[in-house]
């Protein structure tokens, strides 16, 4: 996913807790730069600072990030001249997106619960198969029309 021009994630939201691959196509790849560091923290205090080195790929250059639970992922970009991308003074910063509390499953299930909903979910799967196919095989057999269709002989 592409937030910004010519940074892009390997996830469709960031979340935290979780990896993330960076690929930096920005001015330093295209200038041709060799060595390119990342500088990043998180939420507004710029918590946790890490400066770490990006690989350079036929992608750009890349890294990979653990992600922690805060608000924000702030960043900045810096070559082995050090010259900087910092989002013309503005820094690159990403929301962290929190799952719903709602959407988390907070209750334990046992093994035989888990068993009798799985084996009510094929039982419930087969049951429309079957309805399935009697709407679609019945009005042929009364119809007299069930038998395969041949391909034409396509010889010249």
């Amino acid at each position: 996913m592409e937030l910004v021009k010519n940074i892009f994630f390997n996830t469709d939201k960031l979340t935290p807790n979780t990896k993330v691959k960076i690929s930096y196509t920005g001015k330093f790849f295209q200038d041709g730069s060799t060595n390119v560091y990342i500088h990043y923290g998180f939420g507004n205090s710029w918590d946790n600072l890490v400066d770490g080195e990006m690989v350079k790929t036929e992608l750009g250059f890349q890294i990979e990030v653990d992600l922690l639970d805060k608000d924000t992922f702030n960043f900045c970009l810096k070559n082995e001249k050090n010259e900087w991308d910092n989002n013309n003074n503005h820094n690159y910063i990403f929301l962290i997106e929190h799952p719903e509390a709602s959407l988390v499953l907070l209750e334990d299930f046992d093994v035989p619960t888990i068993r009798r909903l799985r084996k009510s979910y094929i039982i419930s799967k087969k049951i429309k198969l079957a309805i399935y196919k009697m709407l679609i095989y019945v009005p042929r057999l009364i119809s007299g029309n069930y038998k395969k269709k041949r391909k034409a002989d396509t010889n010249v």
